[in-house]
This record gives structure tokens, C-alpha cells and sequence, in this order.
């Protein structure tokens, strides 16, 4: 199958299941929206090591947020559910409290199975900083909240946050013959994603130039670089997945609420990226199914 004259390869991404939460942060203007964003999301690229995959889903008018500020909606993505309560917990205490003129409220609004949705709460946790100080809010919202004081007034959250069950590991390689084009054809994809809610792509940029592979020559790691998949390892190793023009990949790394998300996201990304010159070949991680039950065939996603 080709798009746009580049070749796209008749295989699947492999994704797993996960929990997640979706949460919403205002603040006074969109510039504390966005710092407050950056800090909360950060090293929150794979669970491998980060406590959650994390990034922003969409920005907020003014006009669809509880406390009429202007918002950002953040997701965080995890594959034990016993430990999502600790995630929010840290990101949203440490991340969102500190932040000037903030509030935070739950944004679940789907999942692959809501009738499994549970909730944590992270805001009646967090009121404790109040030292007996914190007031519940009354008669403004139609759920529980509280105001902590702080030093520029109050911080007003949610006392309680959804955490629902999700896809994780959602992906597409992208193959090219420069750096420019290759990360051109990137970006574009990240941008077309960018189009549709309840998805994230948690790399820097949305990007991963260290796609990894499960396992390692060092008995001490799970995971390692993905050496069919490097440049420079080409004529150096056997099972090299590279053409001769393929001297630049990235990977674009998606986590989705659900799996019809999951799907348009990749389909917009890879249409995005097929546009660019100098792409070769769109393709997609697995193991063979035996990672994740998730599994997308790129063909059927652009059919």
C-alpha cells in the first residue's frame, strides 16, 4: 500500500491496556495555563521509568470551564491502577498547587469501559495542606471542591478525579532519507493528532527518536534501544530493518482514552506525515502480539 508515493507497511502497532486520569487546569491567563501544563506533564515520557505517561489532550476557552478562566486538559496514563492515586497526588500537589492563580477539576469524560471508571480523592488529600484551614466550596459547583489558602488567594480542586481504563503504547515509524524531512513529517503528525481529544503523545514534541525494545544484552535493564531500527548500527548488525535511503526514524507514540481515538489519531498522523518529501516508509512497533492485546493494522486504520 502507498500514500503519497510512501510506502506503507502491511503490519500492526501493538498497545496495552492501561488506566488513566483526565484532568482539567485554569488559571488567570492562558500563559499560566501553559506553564502550569509544562510542569505538571513533565518526565512523563514511559512508564518505564516515569511514575506516568503524561502530556496535554486539549486547551479550554474560557467559556467551558467550571470557573470561566481559561484551561488545559492534562492526561496521565499508567498500567498498575493502585498506583494512579499516588501519580495525581504528586502532580497535582506538587505541580498545580505551587503554580500561581491555578484550579483544578476532573475531565474524564470516556473510557474503553466506563462501567469500570472508579474515583480517587486526590483533592479531599490535598485540602489537608490547609492545616485546618481549607473550606469546602458551596453552592457554585455541582460537585465537591474545596479552597486550600495559599499566598495569592485560594486553590480551589476537585475533591474527587475519575480514573478510567484506557490504551497505552499506540504507535507508527516513521522512515526517512534527511534528518529535515524525517522530523518535518514528525512534527506534521503530531500536529494533525493534536486534532483529536482524549489522546497524548507523551514524548518531547511528541516525538521519540529512542524507540526501545523489551529487554537487553545487560541482564540489569528491561528495555534497550531498538538497534534494527538505528542508523548506524545498519551495516554493523544482521537483522537491520533499514533500506538503503532510510537513515533517519522516529517514532510517534500515542494514549488514548479509546481505541476509536487511538485510531483516528494514528490515521490523521500518518496521512500528515506521508505529505512530507523525503519520507520512505511508514511503519509500526510490535512484538509479535505478545505485549499488548491492543492491535491496529495500519492498513485497516487508513482504509
Amino acid at each position: 500500500m502507498e500514500l503519497n508515493g510512501v510506502e506503507i507497511e502491511d503490519t500492526f502497532c501493538e498497545a496495552f491496556g492501561a488506566v488513566f486520569t483526565r484532568i482539567l487546569v485554569t488559571a488567570i491567563d492562558e500563559k499560566w495555563v501553559k506553564i502550569a501544563s509544562q510542569v505538571a506533564t513533565g518526565y512523563g515520557t514511559s512508564t518505564i521509568h516515569c511514575d506516568s505517561e503524561a502530556g496535554v489532550d486539549v486547551f479550554v476557552s474560557a467559556n467551558d470551564t467550571p470557573d470561566r478562566r481559561p484551561g488545559a486538559i492534562l492526561m496521565f496514563f499508567k498500567t498498575k491502577k493502585e498506583k494512579m492515586d499516588s501519580v495525581l497526588l504528586n502532580r497535582i500537589g506538587q505541580c498545580i498547587l505551587t503554580c500561581p492563580t491555578t484550579a483544578c477539576f476532573d475531565a474524564l469524560n470516556c473510557s474503553l469501559d466506563p462501567e469500570k471508571d472508579f474515583e480517587i480523592k486526590t483533592g479531599y488529600k490535598l485540602k489537608f495542606f490547609g492545616d485546618k484551614y481549607e473550606e469546602k466550596v458551596d453552592g457554585v459547583y455541582s460537585f465537591e471542591a474545596w479552597k486550600i489558602p495559599v499566598m495569592d488567594g485560594e486553590f480551589v480542586v476537585q475533591s474527587n478525579f475519575k480514573v478510567g481504563k484506557g490504551i497505552a503504547g499506540g504507535n507508527f515509524l516513521i522512515f526517512g532519507e534527511t534528518k529535515e524531512a524525517t522530523l518535518k513529517a514528525a512534527e506534521k503528525a503530531v500536529e494533525a493528532i493534536k486534532e483529536v481529544e482524549n489522546v497524548i503523545t507523551p514524548f518531547p514534541g511528541g516525538i521519540a527518536r529512542s524507540g526501545s525494545k523489551v529487554g537487553s544484552q545487560y541482564s540489569f535493564l528491561n528495555a534497550s534501544t531498538n538497534d534494527p531500527l538505528c542508523p548506524t548500527l545498519r551495516n554493523k548488525i544482521e537483522d537491520s530493518l533499514l533500506g538503503e535511503r532510510d537513515n533517519y526514524v522516529y517514532e510517534i507514540i500515542l494514549d488514548g482514552a479509546t481505541e476509536d481515538a487511538i485510531k483516528k489519531a494514528m490515521k490523521l498522523g500518518i496521512q500528515a506525515a506521508a505529505k512530507i518529501s523525503g519520507v520512505n516508509k511508514i511503519s509500526a512497533g510490535n512484538y509479535g502480539g505478545k505485549l499488548g492485546k491492543f492491535q491496529y493494522r495500519l492498513h485497516d486504520v487508513l482504509s
